[in-house]
């Protein structure tokens, strides 16, 4: 329930009333449960909100200049007499809509939770969380524009990668938004947010580092200072070029020595196959086999598997001197590596679990270069023949 205030809103006091960088709503001192929602970007919305036998209810009466405040506190008296007597008043009420968290919630419980994984739930519900919902939660879907959108992008500047995350995430929920007839056709505020220019990060192992790679491994394995299961999982990681869940996702029984496979059930383009190389078998060997435990790579709590690698990841690349590589630059060095040595995109894509040609194609300037490197060589050999005209007699 709306906190008691010492503020009466008058159109004075509303106009006067400013936020810093969140919205807030301030209540009327005479109506309980009259206020006032101040957004960040300046725009001032007339609130309901009271209890009834149904639960607590909130309505958006109309914005602060196009509804007077006196005509707005005559409404909001109403509303509130309706609500306690537990009258359906939304379809008498034109002014009740829909908020961003409304849209929110139910684009997670009808969308997200049903059509995603694990991972991608939580990462979604990180961002709606963290940014969308703290700027934008309490607006009605109609309240919210181009403008709006841009400040909370603007808001992200210093994270463009992820200030761009959260405009494609909002932009999803007003395209369904649309499907679900909450808002009319077209009426999606993110498509006029220009997004910032970004680059993907692309970070490869060199041999030499692959070497310090291992020893900072070997070494952290004897001297006890790392989970040895994190130690078996980077290995594997670098092994394979597997993503980082599906190898904290497997089980012993994934493990198909008959058929010379990883079984991965629960990658991220649908199950498929890994070959177990003799490295692959080797470090697999390595690990202790705990009966009470299914998992490859067993946490320290019994019967869990490791949730996490970054934790472990920091001490060992600090060790090897690798300060700029992430965990999941191991995939993209394996794809390296594997192209330095003749494969096709096709053949990568595959290894890495792909679904189309076009995943793999970030890595088709890996394979130009590795073509004028092989250039270079031939051209070397044959030039020492024919270059500058010259015929060689044997």
């Amino acid at each position: 329930m709306p906190k008691r205030s010492d503020l009466k809103l008058t159109k004075r006091t509303v106009d006067a009333l400013e936020v810093d960088s969140k919205d807030a709503v301030f209540w009327d001192r005479e109506l309980a449960g009259f206020g006032v929602r101040v957004h960040a970007t300046g725009r001032k919305t007339y609130v309901v909100q009271s209890r009834g036998p149904g639960g607590p209810k909130r309505v958006t009466l109309g914005r602060h200049g196009e509804l007077a405040v006196d005509e707005a506190r005559k409404q909001a008296a109403l509303i509130i007499d309706r609500i306690k007597r537990g009258e359906d008043f939304s379809a008498a009420t034109p002014e009740a809509e829909t908020t961003v968290a409304g849209l929110a919630e139910r684009f997670m419980r009808t969308h997200v939770e049903k059509h995603l994984k694990p991972a991608s739930i939580a990462a979604y519900r990180t961002a709606l969380e963290g940014h969308i919902l703290p700027a934008l939660g309490g607006m009605g879907l109609d309240e919210v524009g181009g403008a709006e959108v841009t400040a909370l992008h603007h808001g992200l500047r210093d994270t463009p990668v992820l200030a761009n995350r959260a405009v494609h995430l909002l932009s999803r929920m007003f395209v369904l938004a649309e499907a679900w007839e909450l808002v009319p056709p077209g009426r999606n505020p993110c498509l006029a947010v220009r997004r910032y220019r970004t680059q993907a990060r692309e970070r490869f192992l060199t041999a030499e580092e692959y070497r310090r790679l291992g020893r900072a491994l070997g070494q952290a394995e004897a001297e006890g200072g790392v989970w040895p299961p994190a130690i078996a999982a980077i290995r594997l990681l670098a092994l394979t070029g597997c993503r980082r869940g599906e190898i904290l996702n497997l089980r012993w029984d994934d493990v198909d020595r008959t058929s010379g496979d990883l079984r991965l059930q629960d990658a991220k383009a649908g199950p498929r196959m890994v070959p177990l190389t003799r490295p692959v078998l080797g470090v697999l060997d390595a690990i202790p086999r705990r009966p009470e435990n299914a998992w490859v790579i067993a946490g320290q709590r019994p019967g869990k598997r490791l949730t996490g690698l970054h934790h472990y990841w920091r001490p060992v690349r600090e060790r090897a001197g690798l300060h700029d590589v992430r965990i999941h630059d191991l995939r993209h060095s394996y794809a390296s590596r594997a192209l330095a040595l003749g494969e096709s995109l096709y053949t990568i894509g595959k290894l890495l679990g792909h679904t189309s040609v076009a995943a793999s194609a970030r890595y088709a300037h890996l394979m130009r270069d590795a073509e004028r490197e092989a250039a270079v060589r031939v051209g070397g050999s044959i030039g020492a023949h024919v270059a500058n005209g010259r015929v060689e007699h044997g």
